[in-house]
């Protein structure tokens, strides 16, 4: 399930990103997504590619690859939108903690929680 107004865009100095051209109201699911779930043996390969940017922790060790836009959300601190993940059904899920503007990018946490502080692996030096 996919909300038909959300596009792809431009962001500066990000590549692309999850845009909406209508409004959405808070605790609105944006996107279902399934995903494809790998092991950690398979994350090791993973991370020797460009697919390293795109995936999300699983449970235990292993890691999974969501399908739809999920992976072209963009980073953000204090993020418009949330994952979550369905670990019974194999899926994740974004959702609105905000009501978000036509026009506006649709950001998540990377660290998972919508507004954690905690650097994540690009910003640490």
């Amino acid at each position: 399930m996919l909300i038909s107004h959300l596009y792809i865009g431009s962001v500066k100095d990000k590549g692309r990103g999850v845009f909406t051209g209508k409004k959405i109201t808070a605790e609105t699911v944006i996107e279902t997504s399934p995903v494809v779930v790998m092991t950690a043996a398979e994350r090791k390969l993973l991370d020797q590619t460009l697919l390293h940017d795109y995936i999300f922790e699983w449970k235990g060790d292993a890691c999974c690859m969501a399908l739809g836009y999920i992976p072209l959300y963009n980073h953000s601190y204090t993020s418009n939108c949330e994952y979550f993940m369905d670990y019974d059904n194999d899926t994740m899920f974004v959702k609105a903690v905000r009501d978000i503007k036509a026009g506006e990018e649709l950001t998540i946490n990377y660290n998972g929680d919508w507004n954690d502080g905690k650097k994540i692996w690009f910003d640490v030096k």
